[in-house]
C-alpha cells in the first residue's frame, strides 16, 4: 500500500493581505497529478485544512472540488482528513454523511458513545492496498484540546505528572489499542496527530505554540513503538521527530510566512508491505509564486543598497497578477527617513511584484530613558535632553538641525498653550 501524507494546507490564508487562492489551486492540481501518476492508495491530510474556523467560500470550494476530482480520477483512493488547531472540527465534519459515501473519512473531534465517553473504535479507519484488500488501519486522531483529555488523579498530579502530556498519552494509548484490536495479520498500524512535538523546528512567524506552549511539547514516546507510521501536522518545516524516522511532519506545501521561503516544502510518500513501513520518499512541491527577500537570509542592508537591488530585480512581465512574486525588504536605519516606504513603493511602481513586508532595524543603543539616566535625575532633564536620548536609543549620531528645530518649535507651541 502506498500512502501520501500531507498537512497544513491553510486554505483561505492571506500573506500580508494578499489572497493565495491561485497558489492553493495550483498546488491541489499538482497533488491530483501525483495521486494518479504515483499510484497512491490512501491520502492522509493531518490537519489545518483551512486557515481559520470560518473559512471563506472560495477556500471551501477549493477543498470540496479537490475531493470530488480526487475520487473521480482515483476511485479506489481512501482519503482521511483530521482537524487541526486552525480548523473547526464540527464544520469540517458537517458534510460527513455525504463524504463518507464517497470514501472520504473526516474526523473533527474524538467520537463519543451514548454516555458521552470517548469511543476510540470510531477513530479506526481501514485503508486498502492496490489489490483492494485492507492493508492498514489508520487511527485518525485530530487536534486534541485540553477539554478532550482525561483527568489525572490527585496522586498523579502530586507526583509531578503533566496533565496535558499524560492526557495526550492516554488518548493515544486507548486509540492505538483500538487500532490493534482491528488489525489482522499483515496490516500496518498508522496514526495521525496534529500537535507540537518536543525538539520540533518551529516557524516563528506563522505557527502557534499549541496545547500549552513550549513547556507542554509532547515527547515522541506518546506514540507506541508498534506504529508503522505516524502522520503529523502543525509544524510547517518537514521533519522526522527525534530518532523515529517513521514519526514525521510532512510540512506545509506552501510557505505560510516569508521566513519559510527556504524550507523544502513537500508531501510524503510512505510504502507499506506486510504491516511494515518499507520506504519513505519526499516529493517536493513546486513554488508557484516566488518570494524574493532583500537582502535575504534574515539579514538587513542599508536603504541605498536595498533600493539599488530593487531597481535591478529581473521580473517576468508576462506573469499574471496573481503570480507576481512577493517582495520582502529588510533595511538597517541609522537615521530617520520618513519617506522610506514611499521610496520602496516607487522602486516597484508599475512592475510585476508585490511588496508584502518592509522590515526596519534601528541602530541606536536600544536603552530606555530609565536605563540611560539615574532615576533621581529624570526630573532634572530638559525636554531637549529627553529628545536627544530617545533619538540615540533608535538611531546613530545626532539629529539633523532641521529635526531639532522642529522639536523646539513643538515644545514652544506646547509651552505657550499651557
Amino acid at each position: 500500500m502506498r500512502l501520501l501524507h500531507t498537512a497544513d494546507w491553510h486554505l483561505g490564508q492571506t500573506l500580508h493581505g494578499f489572497a493565495r487562492e491561485h497558489e492553493h489551486a495550483r498546488f491541489l492540481d499538482w497533488l491530483l497529478n501525483r495521486l494518479e501518476d504515483r499510484a497512491v492508495d490512501a491520502l492522509v491530510i493531518a490537519g489545518d485544512v483551512f486557515d481559520g474556523q470560518n473559512p471563506p467560500i472560495p477556500a471551501l470550494g477549493l477543498f470540496y472540488r479537490f475531493l470530488a476530482k480526487a475520487k473521480a480520477r482515483c476511485p479506489a483512493l481512501d482519503i482521511v482528513v483530521v482537524a487541526g488547531n486552525h480548523d473547526s472540527g464540527s464544520r469540517l465534519e458537517a458534510p460527513s454523511p455525504l463524504l463518507t459515501e464517497m470514501g472520504v473519512r473526516v474526523v473533527g473531534a474524538l467520537p463519543v458513545d451514548g454516555d458521552g465517553a470517548v469511543a476510540p473504535e470510531g477513530l479506526v479507519i481501514p485503508l486498502t492496498g492496490r489489490d483492494g484488500t485492507v492493508a492498514a488501519r489508520c487511527v485518525a486522531v485530530p487536534y486534541l484540546r485540553p477539554a478532550d483529555l482525561p483527568p489525572l488523579s490527585e496522586e498523579e498530579i502530586a507526583a509531578g505528572a503533566d496533565p496535558l502530556v499524560e492526557g495526550v498519552r492516554r488518548v493515544y494509548a486507548d486509540a492505538a489499542e483500538a487500532g490493534r484490536r482491528a488489525l489482522r495479520p499483515g496490516e500496518a498500524l498508522i496514526l495521525t496527530g496534529h500537535c507540537y512535538m518536543r525538539d520540533g523546528a518551529l516557524s516563528e512567524l506563522s505557527e502557534r505554540k499549541i496545547l500549552g506552549g513550549n513547556q507542554h511539547a509532547l515527547p515522541v514516546d506518546v506514540f507506541p513503538e508498534d506504529a508503522a507510521y505516524v502522520a503529523l501536522g502543525h509544524l510547517h518545516r518537514a521533519q522526522a521527530v527525534g530518532t523515529r524516522e517513521s514519526v514525521r511532519y510532512s510540512g506545509s506545501p506552501l510557505p505560510l510566512a516569508v521566513d519559510e521561503e527556504p524550507y523544502p516544502h513537500q508531501v510524503m510518500l510512505a510504502d507499506f508491505a506486510e504491516g511494515r513501513l518499507v520506504g519513505v520518499e519526499a516529493l517536493r512541491v513546486p513554488r508557484f509564486v516566488a518570494i524574493r527577500r532583500i537582502p535575504g537570509g534574515g539579514r538587513f542592508t542599508a536603504p541605498e543598497d536595498a533600493l539599488t537591488t530593487l531597481a535591478a530585480l529581473e521580473l517576468d512581465e508576462g506573469l499574471p497578477r496573481e503570480a507576481w512574486p512577493y517582495i520582502e525588504v529588510s533595511m538597517e536605519l541609522p537615521a530617520p527617513r520618513p519617506a522610506l516606504r514611499e521610496e520602496v513603493v516607487a522602486a516597484l511602481a508599475g512592475r510585476p511584484a508585490r511588496l508584502v513586508k518592509l522590515a526596519l532595524r534601528l541602530t541606536g543603543s536600544g536603552e530606555t530613558l530609565a536605563e540611560s539616566v539615574p532615576l533621581a535625575d529624570l526630573a532634572d532633564l530638559a525636554p531637549e535632553d529627553v529628545f536627544l536620548r530617545l533619538y540615540r536609543r533608535h538611531h546613530e549620531g545626532e539629529p539633523e538641525p532641521a529635526l531639532l528645530a522642529a522639536f523646539h518649535e513643538l515644545v514652544a507651541t506646547v509651552q505657550e498653550g499651557a
